[in-house]
């Protein structure tokens, strides 16, 4: 086996423990990485070093977890955390370890790890491969297996099992039979993982290529009913028309098709149409109809946003572009209409809807849409843009000062006018000049008083 190409940085750092006759070996996601033929990201060590033993051979060294063994070298430009050989006591809170005892071997530390693609170590700075569970072997036959039992490994920590679902989507991998049927068993322990934990494990399979491989692991094992249970009573709701899909289908296929790296376009994806099973009904020639499912997919998704601790700024823009994705365009609308369109979408979120559009299209087709899908719409708004700048009230020709001026009094009949006032030139951007608006105004404030 050549050697492997690690950060000169990362070198250096080797050598030095080795001036201090420490052994120091690169583990991780960098070795599975590197052994995958692609390059590393993250450089972590372990070492027979002790802490403060780390701390004495480094000038800059933050204590980040020193309490289980962890420092964090800062050296030429990189933070290389440093964890000491250790091995795990019980876990009886199924999330962290309730003691650690410092090990004496790297096969030790190495028998805690998760998954045998996990439990490789390479020797630095002489680059060897230390692979006590056969981890080589599975990662060139693309496959996830438990270190030891499945059913232990999942016991002492409940985020093992949604993190062998991530690695299937993420790398491409299945996991292996017995590993996977251990699963379900350790659901209860499972839930007991905080959930921003869940949600930083989320956004990695909403990264992944193909993000429905992970929801389809996650609902044959019932862990999409332990997390998403609004995702999962999706299954089996049909649709009509040109829908090729039931609701979930749809929903996992609109999230593959979502760009990959816009995390708010492919929730909103995932989520446009949660509201559906909710609202389905029948009508009197007895199809299926979906009526107002924009306002509840919404109103759903806030709350399982929310839930999941997204921040609001996430939350806020997922469950607009869901609010408004029920968009019909033709090319009948009048510029008013496209002005109205923009101003209820907001220009800021124009492209991540038609992103959105585009996904839910591929969705409901189950292919890819043509590439010009949104294109007469897009050249609507950017004619309507070019020419019409008035697409808020600070774009009116007047303001609040100004109708003081004609004795109009602040407050809500202010308001009001004002908001007429911007419905007459989203109508006809040619009354937006002052002496028109006031004229208006006038009249308005004389109706109202």
């Amino acid at each position: 086996m050549g050697k492997f190409h690690i950060h000169p940085a990362v070198l250096e750092v080797a050598r030095i423990f080795k001036q201090h006759h420490k052994e120091v070996y690169l583990v991780g996601g960098a070795v599975r990485d590197l052994v995958r033929g692609k390059d590393a990201k993250d450089w972590d060590l372990a070492t027979n070093a002790k802490p403060e033993e780390v701390q004495a051979m480094f000038r800059r060294v933050i204590p980040t977890g020193i309490k289980h063994g962890t420092v964090t070298i800062l050296y030429r430009g990189l933070s290389i955390e440093t964890t000491t050989f250790r091995t795990e006591g019980t876990y009886s809170d199924g999330r962290r370890p309730d003691t650690i005892r410092f090990a004496n071997t790297i096969e030790e530390d190495l028998s805690r790890r998760d998954f045998t693609m996990n439990a490789l170590a390479l020797e630095l700075p002489e680059q060897r491969l230390v692979d006590p569970y056969d981890g080589q072997a599975d990662i060139k036959k693309r496959i996830i297996r438990c270190v030891g039992e499945a059913a232990e490994r999942f016991s002492e920590d409940g985020l093992r099992p949604l993190r062998a679902i991530r690695f299937a989507a993420q790398l491409q991998f299945s996991i292996e039979p017995n590993t996977l049927a251990a699963i379900p068993l350790a659901l209860p322990i499972t839930a007991k993982v905080a959930i921003e934990r869940v949600r930083d494990e989320l956004d990695k399979i909403l990264g992944s290529e193909q993000p429905s491989q992970a929801f389809r692991l996650m609902e044959a094992t019932g862990m999409l009913s332990l997390f998403l249970p609004e995702l999962q009573a999706c299954r089996n709701v049909e649709q009509k028309g040109f829908h090729q899909f039931d609701v979930l289908d749809h929903l996992l296929l609109s999230c593959d098709a979502a760009p990959r790296d816009k995390l708010v376009v492919r929730l909103a994806a995932l989520l446009h149409d949660i509201g559906k099973p909710a609202v389905r009904a029948k009508d009197e020639l007895g199809i299926w109809t979906f009526y107002r499912h924009e306002e509840v997919s919404t109103n759903m998704a806030r709350d399982i946003l929310s839930r999941l601790k997204y921040p609001n700024a996430v939350i806020d823009q997922v469950c607009h572009l869901i609010s408004v994705h029920m968009f019909h365009y033709n090319d009948s609308w009048t510029d008013a209409a496209v002005r109205r369109f923009i101003v209820r979408v907001g220009e800021a979120a124009l492209e991540d809807l038609l992103d959105l559009r585009r996904a839910d299209t591929w969705g409901t087709f189950g292919k890819e849409p043509p590439a010009g899908l949104n294109q007469p719409l897009v050249d609507r708004v950017h004619r309507v843009l070019a020419k019409d700048k008035a697409l808020s009230i600070k774009d009116l020709a007047v303001n609040g000062e100004d109708l003081a001026q004609l004795g109009i009094p602040r407050g809500p009949v202010m308001g009001r006018i004002l908001k007429e006032l911007f419905e007459t030139v989203l109508d006809d951007p040619g009354q937006n000049t002052k002496e028109t608006l006031l004229r208006i105004a006038q009249r308005l404030h004389e109706k109202l008083t």
